[in-house]
């Protein structure tokens, strides 16, 4: 069957989740093609008792009664020769066949007979995949296809199915159908976020063939197999099943474990109108969720719905930039950034992409058609000839750039994007940047930035700058922090920007300073010293540099203020400033370092972990000048990534945390050790003034272990299920100290961080369930018992000397705080932050960089003492509070905030 241009035509895009596929009339007119009247069709397969095969819709609803003969993502399992569907086996290549027989038959209802077809496949899929691919299109009944593929760009025409890689149907979408310019020897990414996967690539124009056509080439490709919209799904789903069970144990059971076919279909039915309120919220601020077996319906908000899926969508975000730096280029130099894939609809997904990779994405407003409908551009182009009604855009002529993400109609129209200002990647506390997501296991290389907060500065895709430093007046008594005596807010002053509009703000204190800084129009930071006490500006400093975005900065009593620019890829350079705050902000000395660099400040020195160098560098404070350097270990494969963890102390910790839980205490002391994970699970203890290695020891810990260097012990939980904590003694790094053991291999860590003294404390989840999270405290006496307490949902953990709290992550926020002894203090909504040692501030709203009034209580804990409101803070960025003992300092609209909240 050849392929003639001008006749009808058929593009697959044979989904992980669902199918879609578009007709071509020989009047270059396209369409959907509709499965039981819908243009998408679930990708699953049912095989009933009499062996027959139901795909799709008929299939889902089969499953209800008997879930063990579906298979809801077939292409997921192409590796495996078969799949158990009841008590029988049954080839892959049938399942897929099944798939593609229902396409088939759909195409003849449409116009009569099956076209000429053209399918695609993900663009990592080697020949042997492509055989089992080709091996279901004969066993489908369509013509057969070549394993081997027709490069992009080939004419002649063309007899059987042909496959096409799906990001090369993608990108012919965007240059021929969308008409966007991609000049020879440029590259767009293909971010395609599907229901079930996300997959990322990169295609350069190689030039043209002789037809004039563009020739299309993948360069680069990844993703992510365990991230789709199921995903963010089965966060909603979590975040509802929490709220359902404290009305309604039952029906939270019913919906989690059904039992019943009743049961079933409820569930089946929940999840719906899941999926249907997180499409609703790409149009609505807020969608209705009914829930089987409860009266009253929940509402979910979009602020509710990007709380959930942040965490998962920035692991995409990381992906992207991952790829696009394997490649050797940076975002800037790309022609587009396309959006395909229904779940990319979301519309945090754009932002996040165009805050953290600077470039501004393509979003449609059908984002499912882009890859079939590519696939009829790339064919015809395969034959020779150009598809009816397109023509290729002239090279070199762009037409206007969009400011930013937006969505387009399939025409290529752009539409206006909903009100509002895009968010910007939180930077780190301080920053006013959106909330940050709650602690994960951090991608390779920043292990030590998200889990304990410290005050190492990660870098890629979601940079975040943290451990801003700031003074706190320790009240010390004879039994630990004595009570502040908390009062009513007073306003003191305040600075502001003049005629600049700042999107992103950041502060700290130190001593009787507080260094404001905020992102210029030019793209410069702004950095301005205040007196603490009166709000009175004693210099301004503007970076000579520019940059995309800024970290923000880092102050060091009065030795230094570091400055640090973002970087939107590991590969990219960016600057390291460090000014003097003692000279009117007087500029020491600049360095550029990369994206993938991460920065330590210590009393007289930075540190570095140069990761293209592959080593550890200490820079003088105030010259920049290197004082030492020492190599990195690598493993087996010759990779030297690292993880690296300032030593803390309880002294440390008694001083005030940043918004995100993190210490920002400046008490070093005479601790001025870090501890060195290589890739070859060795660990090493080093003077950060010297570049000593102190101790060392082989095989100790994975570099996304969960870590604590504290007090003179390093402390190590494994992620594995039935995990052992255990100690070692820095100052001998001998045999370690077994402290405490998961009860079985269903129970996992979540989180580890100092609690007290000579005490750590965990986050402990059984299965998947947040549910069931429990606060686990362990002490290194071993004539202390642990305790575990059950503090559902929990993701953080805060310690307020001998207290420990815990935060959630939903919206509200819910805190819990512990005694010593594991009785509950106090549990209520918002988030928490530490004073000091005795004493908290507790915002009742979650942090944001938007200007909003937020209420904020001062909370007594050594005491027990009942909260102090202090009143409301009016129209600031939470995000980027800092305080010290008796003075609060805030971002606001175009202006920085300093309220009284204690005597000095």
């Amino acid at each position: 069957m050849a392929w003639q241009a001008g006749g009808y035509a058929i593009g697959v895009d044979l989904g992980t989740s669902n199918i879609v596929a578009v007709l071509r009339w020989p009047d270059g007119r396209t369409r959907p093609l509709l499965f039981d009247g819908q243009p998408i069709m679930p990708a699953g397969v049912y095989l009933d008792e009499q062996g027959r095969l139901h795909v799709g819709r008929d299939a889902a609803r089969l499953a209800q009664t008997d879930p063990g003969r579906y298979e809801p993502n077939p292409k997921r399992r192409v590796d495996e020769p078969a799949v158990l569907l009841g008590d029988h086996e049954v080839p892959t290549v049938d399942l897929l066949g099944a798939l593609l027989r229902a396409v088939a038959q759909a195409a003849v209802e449409a116009v009569g007979f099956l076209p000429p077809a053209v399918l695609t496949y993900p663009a990592s899929w080697g020949v042997r995949r492509r055989g089992v691919l080709a091996t279901a299109v004969s066993r489908a009944g369509w013509p057969p296809a070549d394993p081997t593929t027709t490069p992009s760009g080939a004419a002649g025409a063309l007899g059987g199915t042909v496959l096409v890689p799906e990001p090369v149907a993608a990108a012919r979408y965007f240059a021929d159908v969308l008409r966007r310019p991609v000049p020879v020897g440029s590259a767009i990414a293909v971010y395609d976020f599907g229901g079930g996967t996300l997959d990322i690539a990169l295609v350069r124009n190689e030039g043209v063939d002789q037809t004039g056509r563009a020739r299309f080439a993948v360069i680069g490709s990844g993703g992510l197999a365990e991230l789709g919209g199921l995903d963010l799904d089965a966060a909603i789903v979590e975040h509802l099943g929490t709220l359902i069970a404290a009305t309604d144990p039952q029906a939270r059971q019913r919906l989690t474990l059904p039992e019943t076919t009743t049961q079933w279909r409820d569930r089946r039915r929940f999840w719906d109108d899941v999926r249907g309120a997180k499409e609703m919220l790409s149009r609505a601020t807020v969608a209705p969720i009914a829930v089987p077996g409860v009266e009253q319906a929940f509402h979910l908000t979009r602020d509710e719905l990007e709380r959930l899926a942040t965490p998962l969508l920035h692991r995409g975000v990381a992906e992207a930039a991952s790829v696009i730096a394997q490649a050797g280029l940076v975002p800037h130099q790309l022609a587009g950034l396309f959006l395909v894939g229904g779940s990319s609809r979301v519309p945090l997904v754009a932002r996040l992409l165009h805050a953290e990779l600077g470039i501004a994405p393509t979003v449609l407003e059908q984002p499912e058609l882009p890859v079939a409908e590519g696939s009829l551009a790339e064919l015809a182009v395969l034959a020779g000839s150009p598809p009816a009604g397109s023509a290729a855009p002239p090279v070199g002529v762009p037409p206007s750039v969009p400011a930013g993400p937006h969505p387009v109609s399939p025409g290529g129209v752009p539409q206006v994007p909903p009100g509002g200002p895009s968010s910007l990647a939180a930077a780190g506390p301080g920053w006013s940047g959106p909330p940050a997501p709650p602690p994960a296991p951090p991608a390779a290389g920043l292990r030590g930035l998200v889990r304990r907060r410290s005050v190492w500065i990660g870098a890629g895709a979601t940079l975040a700058l943290v451990g801003v430093v700031a003074a706190a007046v320790l009240y010390f008594t004879r039994g630990g922090y004595a009570d502040i005596a908390f009062q009513p807010f007073s306003e003191i002053g305040s600075v502001p920007t003049g005629d600049q509009q700042p999107t992103r703000m950041s502060t700290t204190l130190a001593g009787d300073r507080a260094y404001l800084a905020y992102e210029r129009d030019d793209d410069r930071l702004q950095v301005v010293a205040a007196e603490a006490g009166s709000a009175k500006v004693l210099w301004q400093y503007e970076t000579s540099s520019t940059a995309d975005q800024w970290v923000g900065i880092y102050a060091v009593r009065d030795k230094g203020i570091g400055i640090l620019a973002a970087a939107s890829n590991s590969r990219q350079p960016r600057d390291l400033i460090v000014i003097d705050p003692t000279s009117k902000g007087r500029e020491l000395w600049k360095r550029s370092v990369t994206g993938n660099d991460t920065i330590a400040f210590y009393d007289e020195l930075v540190v570095i972990a140069d990761r293209t160098a592959h080593q550890l560098v200490g820079l003088d404070l105030r010259t920049g000048k290197q004082k030492w350097a020492t190599e990195l270990p690598k493993d087996s494969r010759g990779e030297a990534d690292v993880s690296v963890y300032r030593v803390t102390t309880t002294e440390m910790l008694g001083g005030p945390s940043n918004v995100d839980s993190g210490t920002r205490d400046p008490y070093h002391g005479d601790e001025q050790r870090l501890v060195r994970i290589g890739a070859d699970r060795s660990v090493a203890v080093i003077d950060a003034k010297t570049g000593k290695e102190l101790k060392s020891r082989p095989n100790v810990a994975d570099r996304d272990d969960y870590v604590v260097a504290h007090d003179g012990r390093l402390y190590v939980a494994p992620k594995d299920g039935g995990y052992r904590l255990v100690s070692y003694d820095l100052a001998s790094m001998g045999e370690p100290t077994s402290l405490y053991t998961a009860p079985d291999k269903e129970h996992t860590a979540k989180a580890l961080a100092p609690c007290g003294q000579d005490r750590v404390c965990l986050l402990e989840r059984k299965g998947y369930e947040a549910a069931n999270t429990m606060l686990v405290a362990v002490s290194t006496d071993k004539d202390v018992k642990p305790w575990r307490k059950p503090t559902p949902s929990a993701e953080t953990i805060l310690s307020v000397g001998e207290h420990v709290s815990t935060r959630t992550a939903g919206s509200p926020a819910k805190t819990t705080i512990f005694k010593p002894d594991g009785g509950q203090l106090l549990s209520r909504e918002g988030r928490t932050v530490r004073v000091d040692g005795g004493n908290l501030l507790h915002f009742a709203e979650n942090l944001s960089d938007y200007p909003d009034n937020v209420s904020v209580a001062g909370l007594p804990v050594g005491s027990g003492e009942k909260p102090v409101e202090l009143g409301s803070l009016k129209e600031i960025r939470s995000a980027s509070c800092s305080w010290n003992t008796s003075v609060i300092v805030c971002g606001a609209r175009a202006k920085f905030v300093f309220v009284r909240f204690a005597d000095a």
